[in-house]
């Protein structure tokens, strides 16, 4: 894997000097260098390369305006190079990949391009999948109920299996599939299993982000639900139900969650 690379740097003397860091790394290619701003969006446009080092102060367009100039195309991969550290937090805001200080260490021009390595591949597994989906699609419409599982437990496997929990002196390790229901108690978590229910401190958003949404869902503003715990639904009045878990506990679906159901519970 070649990353075509451009440099960006208003000092020659700087260009030189990463061009030289640069040739310990034999899968990065420049491609171009560039002075300023403007020669730099005209050369990313039209070279279209993996990674960009660009240096943020420059005469005319600096560093951040290349970025926000490269918004109607797909852009490449940022490393901002600077002699001043006091630009780091807008840097990693503009989704760079590193912010490295003059003089470049090497061990730390060596992190960044792991993680742009990192970053191509996987960028490049995903249109990998996506010209897989394309082919099927057209010369095999068949086999594509047979892909889609694939790209499902791709993607649950982002979440968590096991949740660690610390409850009265102990830790826990719970298994999610075990999980019946989670409640909501300010920043605290009430874990129900099936045997246990376990105190965590966490709050429901950030909770709901570890979970499976195809198995847990949202059922009342402070409810979470493992629907594959679900064993009836019970209509109640002014549009709300209760679902009946497997243990035997009743939780109440408001109104306002009642499309859950439908989605969810056959």
């Amino acid at each position: 894997m070649t990353i075509r690379t451009i440099l960006v740097d208003d000092e020659s003397l700087a260009i030189q000097g990463m061009t030289l860091r640069l040739e310990a790394h034999e899968d990065v290619e420049i491609i171009e260098t560039c002075q300023n701003g403007r020669e730099a969006i005209r050369a990313i446009k039209t070279h279209k390369p993996d990674l960009v080092f660009l240096d943020i102060q420059m005469p005319g367009f600096d560093g951040f305006s290349v970025v926000q100039g490269m918004m109607e195309i797909e852009p490449p991969l940022f490393i901002f190079v600077t002699a001043y550290s006091d630009h780091a937090i807008r840097a990693f805001e503009a989704q760079a990949v590193d912010y490295l200080l003059k003089p470049v260490e090497p061990d730390r021009l060596a992190d960044a391009l792991d993680r742009v390595r990192q970053r191509l591949s996987e960028k490049r597994q995903v249109q990998e999948v996506e010209r897989l989906r394309e082919v099927l699609a057209e010369v095999a419409p068949q086999a594509m109920s047979d892909f889609a599982p694939e790209e499902d437990g791709h993607a649950a496997s982002r979440y968590e299996k096991l949740i660690n929990i610390k409850d009265r002196g102990q830790i826990f390790r719970v298994d999610v599939d075990s999980i019946e229901r989670i409640d909501a108690a300010g920043d605290y978590m009430c874990i129900y299993t099936a045997d246990n229910s376990l105190i965590l401190r966490e709050t429901m958003k950030d909770l709901e982000k570890r979970l499976d949404p195809r198995n847990f869902q949202r059922v009342h503003r402070s409810t979470i639900v493992n629907l594959s715990q679900v064993r009836q639904v019970k209509p109640h009045t002014n549009g709300e139900c209760f679902l009946v878990l497997e243990s035997g506990a009743q939780v109440k679906v408001s109104r306002s969650y009642r499309d859950v159901v439908a989605r969810f519970v056959h």
